[in-house]
């Protein structure tokens, strides 16, 4: 099972995906909007903002979510390690219920490119 630790690393090897992307990639990556990802397996939220292309973590707690944010996550921190380091697909693990997006339409439109 991964640590809290391997996961924020793990988001943060994402944010510095994100921020060296380029082309479509990189411009749905330029949202500005709140964000959390939920750790089922470690009962832990990491909350912050999707801001000019890299995911800054503001807060971690335990428990859900104590605020909506506008792009939710929800995984196990083990799926969270293995997506950044390509093991996992998003879109097949999605699409199974491993991996669990939620947002506004026009922002899910934006984020497929990132998917």
């Amino acid at each position: 099972m991964a640590t809290i630790e391997e996961c924020r690393a793990a988001l943060d090897t994402l944010s510095d995906n994100m921020a060296a992307s380029e082309g479509d990639v990189r411009g749905a990556a330029a949202l500005d909007r709140s964000l959390s990802c939920r750790i089922t397996d470690l009962d832990i939220t990491f909350a912050g903002r999707l801001e000019d292309g890299r995911i800054e973590v503001l807060d971690t707690y335990e428990g859900p979510p104590r605020e909506k944010a506008q792009i939710r996550l929800t995984m196990t921190g083990d799926d969270l390690v293995a997506m950044v380091n390509g093991e996992l697909n998003f879109a097949k693990a999605w699409g199974s219920g491993r991996v669990k997006l939620e947002a506004g339409l026009r922002d899910l439109l934006r984020l497929r490119s990132l998917l």
